[in-house]
């Protein structure tokens, strides 16, 4: 796997080290020794799937309240996605900075998303399946998020929202 730390300290692109022959190709998606050598967190406890029917479908920006604050390994297996990860660190230079990063099954990267980061993304076209490994277990009542188009956040989407739950529509503004 290769390692591309972004501007958000601790948030990290990972592209597959592919070996291919005639066949297609072999990699790993997942190494706890090569996490703990990135200083990440490699515990997994549960892994989720969505899928997303329609273009344009936003899911987010969700994160987990400590103690069940959870790091997240995302990844497209179907279609293509713009995700997109806030840092909600107050303590950290990065605070309220965000990146977005395409993640397809054609270009299989991978997104590792820290602790204490809002994560959200817009699908690109119909039919999208995205796979999360995380490190704590679902906890309801320490789920939280932000308004994905909240203007303190700035968060430029490359398409315009089509679909969005009413949850996701209605999360406060960061300076609620």
């Amino acid at each position: 796997m290769i390692f591309t730390e972004t501007k958000l300290a601790g948030a990290y692109i990972i592209d597959l080290e592919k070996r291919g022959d005639s066949r297609g190709f072999f990699a790993r998606s997942f190494c706890q020794d090569e996490f703990e050598r990135h200083g990440l967190i490699s515990k997994v406890v549960q892994t989720n799937v969505s899928l997303s029917k329609h273009q344009g479908t936003l899911r987010g920006m969700h994160y987990q309240e400590s103690p069940y604050a959870e790091t997240k390994l995302v990844r497209c297996t179907q279609g293509a996605i713009y995700d997109v990860i806030v840092d909600i660190r107050p303590e950290s230079p990065t605070y309220r900075q965000w990146i977005g990063v395409e993640l397809s099954s054609s270009n299989h990267r991978m997104l590792f998303v820290p602790q204490h980061f809002a994560h959200g993304f817009i699908t690109l076209v119909d039919d999208c399946e995205v796979t999360y490994q995380v490190s704590q277990v679902y906890h309801p009542g320490s789920e939280r998020g932000l308004r994905y188009n909240d203007p303190a956040l700035g968060i430029i989407w490359p398409q315009a929202v089509q679909v969005i739950s009413e949850k996701d529509a209605s999360w406060p503004d960061m300076n609620s």
